[in-house]
């Protein structure tokens, strides 16, 4: 259930209401447009009576929600959400201005790192991405530097000014992780790690949650559903593609999932069309696809040297077809009424 109150409630009056509310079984959550406020009822509202809370005073209307997720819905929230990419610019993604993070799908060594850094910055990335801990299909597969890893993305950050957004698989490594960087992701295959995703709802780091391979929609909001509901609102979506019965590619690539979604909830969205195709000739096409319908961004995977990479070597740009790429993709976001945020060009001190 959906509380949306006249404009200019007196907080007394608001406080009260929530109050009552809360008196039966629900929390209450606040969120203030620019002359109404709506109050969110999260939990059993079976014992909410709609049309005696309709008449209370300073309520407008009452709206039962009819998604089983709420907190990401629109109806509970109609202006989108701005998530802060922690920059000191401080860019948001969400917003009309387009956001690329990219960067190496491992951190190998401190070279390799700070040359994708700085290479990416230079063309246009607003975000670095590397994994520091790897969820491999295979135990013998390189499972990253980890500590160590971390340790280096900071130091890419420090150099660069570029934000970073690394995955963190363990609830035992959600605060270390947070320590290391702005934006904490959840993979594919953590989806539904709900142990996991309590963990990051209740630090104070954006997080980047990926669908995972065979989730519907609903499924992914409801993973969201499970972040926000420990208090943490900060949520970025990613499709990545799911697993369907094509071979061509590594997965297919849900576009239609991004206009759904930009419906659905407030929450940005953001599309890996690395993952997605699984080659590195696709990944340009599909990112012009995800723009065009729609997405507020997207995260590419970049290596200067892609045949001596450790993990993800042929889905992976050199930095001159990330150069081409991101020159290309001015024009698509143009057409479709966007635009790129520009490089943090000053050097952030760690």
């Amino acid at each position: 259930m959906i509380v949306i109150t006249e404009a200019g409630i007196p907080q007394s009056i608001l406080d009260a209401l929530r109050e009552h509310l809360e008196e039966r079984g629900v929390r209450t959550h606040v969120s203030r447009g620019t002359d109404r406020v709506v109050v969110g009822c999260i939990g059993d509202t079976s014992q909410l009576d709609a049309g005696a809370v309709s008449r209370w005073p300073g309520v407008a209307s009452v709206v039962p929600v009819r998604t089983p997720y709420r907190l990401a819905s629109r109806e509970f929230r109609a202006a989108p959400t701005l998530v802060p990419l922690g920059d000191a610019a401080g860019t948001t993604l969400g917003e009309q201005r387009i956001v690329v993070a990219a960067g190496p799908c491992s951190v190998e060594n401190a070279a390799m790192l700070l040359e994708t850094a700085h290479g990416v910055r230079e063309h246009g990335a607003a975000m670095l991405r590397g994994g520091a801990f790897k969820p491999r299909t295979s135990p013998w597969a390189f499972q990253g530097l980890g500590v160590q890893g971390l340790a280096l993305l900071a130091d890419a950050r420090a150099a660069t000014g570029l934000p970073v957004v690394t995955e963190v698989m363990d609830p035992r490594h959600v605060d270390l992780v947070a320590e290391h960087a702005d934006m904490l992701q959840i993979g594919a295959r953590n989806m539904q790690n709900y142990p996991l995703l309590a963990e990051v709802g209740r630090v104070r780091r954006p997080i980047l949650l990926k669908r995972g391979l065979s989730a519907t929609i609903t499924e992914l909001l409801l993973a969201a559903e499970h972040i926000m509901a420990r208090g943490n609102e900060l949520v970025v979506l990613c499709e990545r593609g799911i697993r369907t019965y094509e071979t061509a590619t590594r997965n297919t690539l849900d576009v239609a999932a991004i206009p759904v979604l930009k419906r659905e909830t407030h929450l940005p969205v953001i599309v890996d069309p690395s993952h997605a195709g699984g080659r590195a000739d696709l990944v340009a096409p599909l990112a012009f696809a995800a723009i065009a319908a729609g997405a507020d961004g997207l995260i590419i995977e970049v290596h200067p040297r892609p045949g001596e990479a450790l993990s993800d070597g042929d889905q992976s740009l050199t930095l001159d077809a990330f150069g081409a790429l991101m020159r290309s993709l001015a024009g698509f976001a143009e057409a479709a009424g966007r635009t790129l945020v520009p490089a943090n060009r000053t050097t952030r001190v760690a």
